[in-house]
């Protein structure tokens, strides 16, 4: 078992927390070749700020259905980045396999490290 982390930035509308949640869910899922059997759950949290949807929904949209998800409100840290959803995908793999995290727009200050 392995797990891929990322992240988003968005804006507080239903309409943009599931677009931009498929936009990385689905760069996740590319960028590491999985398959949908391949995913064992999806953990998201979500920024205050963000109130207007929940992000497991979004998955839910795009097909992926028979996976566990669960949503949670990250911590509030003074200064922290604003209006921003992460992940944590566990996945079915081998410790050998080449791991890519995924962070996009604003989220990309969380880890300028490997981006």
């Amino acid at each position: 078992m392995n797990a891929i982390r990322g992240a988003i930035t968005t804006e507080n509308t239903k309409e943009k927390i599931f677009s931009d949640t498929e936009e990385l869910i689905k760069k996740i899922i590319e960028e590491n070749n999985l398959k949908i059997d391949d995913i064992i759950s999806i953990i998201f949290s979500a920024t205050k700020d963000l109130d207007a949807a929940y992000p497991a929904e979004a998955v839910r949209n795009i097909g992926i259905t028979t996976i566990p998800l669960m949503c949670f409100q990250e911590m509030n840290v003074i200064g922290s980045l604003k209006k921003c959803i992460r992940v944590i995908i566990y996945v079915n793999c081998n410790n050998n396999r080449k791991i890519t995290h995924v962070y996009l727009k604003g989220a990309k200050v969380l880890r300028p490290d490997i981006i």
